[in-house]
């Protein structure tokens, strides 16, 4: 059985995970915020969930959590960096505080994690480092370009790492859930005020249809746990793992009309060169 270490294992994908590894007894290491939630995760199979206080934007606090799981553990074969959350404001009325702090949380907090990890994969030429991105680190809405940034920025940062350390023997997967019946749009979001009218027509149907939809959603927590387990069981794991009807949907879509658009400004793409020799 392999050792995970999952960050944010209190909720959400985290828990669904830890609890999914924990029922074939594999061995999972995980962070959480609090010391009740320390006691509440080893409690779920004692000796096997094993819980460290990490807040991932502490970096010293990562990096002696990452430790000490080794050391407690044997050593770490499965990183998955699933902390984070959603940040919901335009991108004209987004608070600088807010701005850095879900960078903060989103993308330095994984870089962190996975830098505190990497050298104990390498020593061992053996690991799999899952970033868990979203639909929205490949396409876009209204009101949480800030949030798509920073998922932007993690896939791009996993899909470079994937080609580092592929010749280490170690694999990156950047999973790319969809709506998932989690808290990101209920308890774990962050929804900045608004103040400039102009941009109610866009935006107030959109921020109203996130919060009915909350609790609704139709990804299942559990079966993204399955799924995210039988990347890791793969031989030749994916690099980007798509989850959820709605992600595949979405972003097949943006691929087209994306391309769409490179076909239509090929020539001015092609006009921009010296003349050849």
């Amino acid at each position: 059985m392999k050792t995970w270490f999952i960050t944010g294992v209190s909720s959400g994908f985290g828990r669904a995970l830890a609890a999914a590894l924990l029922a074939q007894g594999s061995q999972v290491a995980g962070t959480v915020r609090s010391e009740q939630a320390k006691a509440d995760f080893e409690q779920l199979a004692p000796g096997k969930a094993l819980a460290f206080i990490a807040d991932v934007t502490d970096h010293a606090a990562v990096q002696k959590a990452v430790a000490a799981a080794e050391q407690a553990t044997g050593g770490i074969d499965v990183l998955v960096n699933n902390a984070g959350y959603g940040y919901e404001a335009l991108v004209e009325e987004a608070s600088s505080d807010e701005i850095r702090r879900q960078f903060e949380v989103n993308v330095f907090g994984p870089i962190a994690v996975l830098q505190a990890v990497l050298p104990f994969m390498r020593a061992r030429r053996r690991g799999h480092i899952f970033n868990v991105t979203s639909m929205g680190g490949h396409v876009t809405f209204p009101g949480l370009g800030i949030y798509h940034g920073s998922k932007f920025a993690l896939e791009a940062i996993s899909e470079t790492l994937a080609k580092e350390v592929k010749a280490l023997g170690i694999h990156v997967t950047a999973v790319a859930p969809g709506a998932f019946r989690t808290e990101w749009a209920a308890g774990s979001m962050t929804r900045g005020d608004r103040t400039i009218r102009d941009y109610d027509t866009v935006f107030a149907p959109l921020r109203q249809a996130r919060q009915e939809r909350s609790g609704k959603q139709i990804g299942d927590p559990a079966k993204a746990a399955q799924a995210i387990m039988q990347a890791a069981a793969a031989e030749d794991p994916p690099v980007h793992l798509l989850l959820g009807p709605d992600a595949l949907s979405v972003v097949r879509a943006k691929l087209k009309s994306l391309d769409a658009e490179i076909s239509v400004w090929e020539s001015v793409t092609l006009s921009t060169s010296f003349p050849p020799d």
